[in-house]
């Protein structure tokens, strides 16, 4: 409605400028996840590499393979060096600006992780003993639900469709009025759970056929499956597509995030792009690099048991997005106002047909299920 960043936006649609905080909360909570995020994505970037030099495609065991990714993530210098280098190409992306760089890129990374993706599950699902990972990966256990198992949840959710976060109001500032919204909402939602199922989909599928068991948590990425791949047929070669694809998806969502933060000094400093861009990627490489450092010389250096990496991703991804996304939903629903969020909606002719059962979710269901789960893990 704006064509704004978060910020300018919130303070453009309110006469409150107390709203305008919940936009810097947006731009702030981009800056902070891009810092850390840069070092998981120059992780990926360094198996890449360590793929093509079949330097971690020959592990014996998943033991190993974790020792050897320990031995990594240790080496300060070497994790700053591929963080430098994962930014460096978000940087060259974003400088080129929306349509020439981001949206140039997505047109080719989109489809190469889709094909790669495909291509990777295939010949993974014909391992023997591939179905027990796909029986596991599919069959839920309820019991294991809790409040804190909901909030991480609904943070991976956040944090996975780029809510609370700025990315969603600074890309639908670039939509035109010929662009559907309705039909953008559901097609990203669709196409992001898939992506995600699909990965699943390999990962699980891949450590049941090599009769492991995923009980690494998020480093299985980096401690499992390069001993999973060793052990497969033609595993050098799917190691480097799996690392390909990793690399391409954590690529496609740093140059979102960083766009986030270059658009607020472009359209509220008035900055030039080229410097916003420059500016606002090298501030996000240092204050990543204590993040970097989390796992070497700064692995001992911890607040309340957790590290500095640890603390960004907290602050960030379980409560900047939440929050961010709650108070999104109550200034949409209480104070511009759902008939002016319809009216903006079906500006195209679109006809929004749920916008009763929408109107209800924005301004009730939506902030009080985010309210209760936050009391919950505050008081209980």
């Amino acid at each position: 409605h704006t064509h704004l960043n978060p910020v300018g936006a919130f303070r453009r649609l309110s006469k409150n400028s107390v709203w305008v905080w919940a936009g810097y909360m947006g731009v702030l909570a981009g800056f902070l996840i891009l810092s850390f995020y840069g070092v998981v994505g120059g992780w990926t970037l360094a198996y890449v590499v360590k793929s093509l030099t079949a330097t971690v495609t020959h592990f014996d065991s998943p033991r190993e393979a974790g020792l050897f990714f320990n031995v990594f993530i240790s080496n300060s210098v070497e994790v700053i060096i591929y963080q430098f280098l994962f930014m460096a190409i978000c940087l060259g992306i974003v400088i080129k600006g929306v349509h020439a760089g981001i949206e140039k890129a997505c047109k080719i990374l989109m489809p190469t992780l889709v094909v790669m993706l495909v291509i990777l599950m295939a010949r993974v699902l014909v391992l023997e003993g591939a179905m027990e990972g796909v029986a596991f990966y599919l069959s839920p256990d309820f019991s294991k639900i809790t409040p804190r198992v909901i909030l991480v949840a609904l943070g991976q959710a956040f944090f996975s469709l780029s809510l609370g976060m700025g990315c969603m109001i600074t890309y639908g500032s670039y939509l035109s009025a010929q662009d559907n919204l309705t039909s953008s909402t559901i097609l990203v939602v669709l196409f992001d759970t898939i992506i995600a199922l699909l990965m699943g989909m390999v990962i699980f599928p891949a450590v049941f056929a090599m009769d492991l068991r995923p009980t690494e948590g998020p480093s299985l990425v980096f401690s499992v499956l390069p001993s999973v791949f060793a052990m497969m047929p033609m595993g050098e070669v799917v190691s480097i597509i799996f690392f390909i694809l990793l690399t391409i998806a954590a690529i496609t969502s740093g140059i979102s995030l960083l766009e986030v933060v270059v658009a607020y000094f472009v359209d509220d400093r008035g900055w030039p792009r080229r410097k916003a861009v420059i500016v606002a990627t090298l501030a996000i490489f240092l204050f990543g690099v204590p993040s970097g450092f989390s796992f070497g010389i700064m692995a001992d250096a911890r607040l309340f048991e957790m590290t500095f990496f640890d603390h960004v991703d907290n602050i960030a991804s379980n409560y900047f997005l939440p929050i961010g996304g709650m108070l999104t939903a109550l200034f949409i629903g209480w104070i511009w106002g759902v008939k002016e969020a319809k009216r903006e909606i079906e500006k195209n002719q679109t006809r929004f047909y749920w916008v009763n059962q929408w109107g209800l979710l924005i301004r009730y269901a939506s902030p009080l299920a985010v309210a209760l789960i936050f009391i919950n893990k505050l008081f209980f």
